[in-house]
């Protein structure tokens, strides 16, 4: 039975992915701080409870599906994690870093800590995460890391700029880990999903400071969950996540819906400048 390790499984885009992992015969473990919970507002921000590793498990049409609890922002709690993994399964052949959450205002007017904890979860998380699997990966000679990155890494979008940077790190940082561990038999890529629809969505950190200053702010912000409101559906992503898993030769990035593919490709073709042009046209 193959093996996938994904972080943040219980909601949105890793739920459906862990789900449809373990439909197709998949050992599925994933992490998380609360299970199958549904993240709130209220939850996502929530520091490490420093509860003890928890695991339960459930066949899933042939697969089996696994939870054991981990805070992507506690070296610790990944290492003991990916511990955990390792009592029940002698590999792992996938790992997919999904864990994240969004905050949106205004550059001028976003607090550091929220600023900073942004870049903890998204990016450092991913870090810590890749760090606590990466010994397992080296030792067995093959493996797939998949990073969920974002459209808005390569499009950035305005009063959304700190979730943008932290997505763009994620791409940064995996070109450059897919060149140092190649010699192990590891490839590395990332997905960046343009719109979907899930829960993501309700549970961002919105902050309204500025907003008296930035008067296209609160605009920008309803176009962009609208949009995500609108968007693609969570299962689609998954059946993405599983072809980058098991085709034979995955690229470094790939982009979730066609239309965002165009876009994409588009942005290497245009100037810079136009294609912010737009970008702020689509959200003033």
């Amino acid at each position: 039975m193959k093996t996938i390790v994904i972080t943040g499984g219980s909601s949105g885009i890793g739920k459906a992915t862990a789900s449809l992992f373990a439909e197709r015969g998949w050992r599925v473990f994933e992490l998380s701080r609360h299970g199958a919970e549904e993240p709130t507002p209220n939850n996502v921000l929530r520091p490490s409870t420093g509860r003890p590793i928890e695991r339960s498990s459930s066949p899933i049409k042939g697969g089996e599906f696994i939870h054991v609890t981990c805070d992507v922002c506690d070296s610790e709690s990944c290492r003991k994690a990916i511990a955990e993994v390792l009592k029940q399964t002698d590999h792992i052949d996938v790992v997919i870093s999904n864990a994240g959450y969004g905050i949106s205002g205004s550059v001028e007017f976003t607090a550091i800590p929220d600023a900073a904890h942004q870049m903890d979860v998204n990016f450092m998380g991913a870090v810590r995460f890749t760090q606590a699997v990466l010994p397992q990966l080296r030792e067995q000679g093959y493996g797939r890391i998949i990073y969920t990155s974002s459209v808005a890494a390569i499009l950035a979008v305005p009063y959304q700029a700190f979730y943008s940077a932290s997505k763009a790190a994620i791409n940064a940082m995996a070109l450059a880990l897919a060149n140092e561990v190649k010699a192990f038999g590891i490839s590395v890529s990332v997905l960046m999903p343009g719109d979907v629809s899930t829960g993501f969505t309700d549970a961002r950190k919105k902050s309204t400071a500025g907003e008296d200053i930035y008067l296209g702010a609160e605009k920008a912000i309803t176009t962009m969950e609208k949009d995500e409101r609108s968007g693609m559906t969570p299962r689609q992503m998954a059946q993405l996540f599983y072809h980058i898993a098991t085709c034979r030769s995955p690229r470094p990035q790939y982009v979730g819906g066609f239309s965002y593919r165009v876009l994409c490709f588009l942005e290497r073709l245009l100037p810079k400048r136009f294609v912010n042009w737009i970008e702020y046209k689509v959200y003033s």
